[in-house]
């Protein structure tokens, strides 16, 4: 569905490549929205990088259990209100196990902000190598790599990730494995959409004027074509990376992701099943940080593709203009 939305909207004939940094940064900053989005995930990152830290200020582990704060006799509900909030707990414990709430957060942020980024990078490498290859590559290699993509398009990424992982061995790192999976299994949407901005490009006359001087075809993909395919790559993956997310959460749900005991908020959540009539507080806070991430992930790709767009700004300018006018004529008026 999102390939769909993004390969439809081609480039206009004659439209030049994206303007300069400075240019994007500028039409970045007019959109607030974007900025609070990338100050929400620069937090987050922020206190993944700092989890340590955190843990140690707040004085607790995040694998430490604390028998002494659940309630054994209501089958391992926390003591008191909120989830057993206080001061040396600041989000409350985990029920059944007493392990600190606030520090298996900011852990388990590490591990989904990792497997997103990373899985991510693996797919826009992917991708974007095979579409290009496909676009500009002979009859042959066109159709068996539009073949290989459309197959790996449809393949059930869930379930085959999840056999991939049962094989791989124990004691093999769960987030890279994670990373390896989703990455080298979900790149086809990224291919599709190079490939098919790729052949729009080829039409445009920019880069019929790179042809015309008989550079190589490496050369035209690396002057040419990779500079206008900046926007469509970072628009889509700034939506690959809250999917991500969700994915490896679903698969740790699922318990074929992360192993306890390293924190993760999709086994966090998988935990939390069992907990959400006793301790609601525990499956609203992992499921709040998800949920928090995933928009602030898409509403800085909208605004990141809206920078990129020259024809954005236009619109943009045309709006003020019309803003302008209509208050320059009711303070005439008045």
């Amino acid at each position: 569905m999102t390939t769909e939305l993004l390969t439809t909207a081609e480039p206009e004939a004659g439209t030049a490549p994206a303007s300069g940094p400075r240019q994007v940064w500028r039409r970045l900053r007019a959109r607030k929205s974007a900025l609070a989005a990338a100050a929400v995930l620069g937090l987050l990152v922020l206190l993944a990088l700092a989890a340590p830290l955190l843990a140690a200020i707040e004085g607790q582990d995040p694998n430490t259990y604390h028998d002494a704060l659940v309630d054994s006799a209501r089958g391992g509900v926390p003591f008191g209100d909120f989830g057993g909030i206080s001061a040396e707990h600041w989000l409350g414990v985990e029920p059944g196990t007493g392990r600190d709430l606030f520090v298996r957060l900011v852990y388990g942020a590490r591990v989904s902000l990792l497997v997103a980024v990373g899985a991510t990078a693996v797919q826009i490498l992917i991708g974007v190598g095979i579409g290009l290859a496909a676009a500009l590559g002979n009859r042959l290699v066109e159709s068996l790599l539009t073949h290989v993509t459309d197959v790996m398009v449809a393949m059930p990424l869930l379930v085959f990730a999840i056999a991939l992982m049962a094989v791989v061995p124990a004691d093999f790192p769960r987030p890279v494995l994670l990373v390896i999976a989703i990455g080298l299994l979900a790149w086809g949407g990224m291919a599709r959409l190079v490939r098919a901005q790729t052949l729009s490009l080829m039409k445009l006359d920019f880069v019929s004027a790179a042809r015309l001087t008989g550079g190589s075809t490496l050369r035209l993909a690396r002057r040419e074509l990779l500079p206008s395919l900046a926007a469509p790559v970072i628009t889509y993956a700034a939506v690959l990376l809250p999917s991500n997310i969700v994915l490896e959460a679903s698969m740790s749900f699922l318990g074929v992701g992360v192993k306890p005991p390293t924190p993760s908020w999709g086994h966090m959540l998988s935990t939390a099943t069992t907990w959400f009539r006793a301790d609601p507080v525990y499956v609203l806070l992992p499921a709040l940080m998800l949920f928090v991430t995933t928009l602030a992930f898409t509403v800085l790709g909208d605004g990141v593709r809206a920078a990129l767009d020259p024809r954005e700004a236009s619109r943009l300018r045309v709006g003020r203009s019309r803003r302008k006018a209509r208050t320059s004529g009711a303070g005439g008026a008045a």
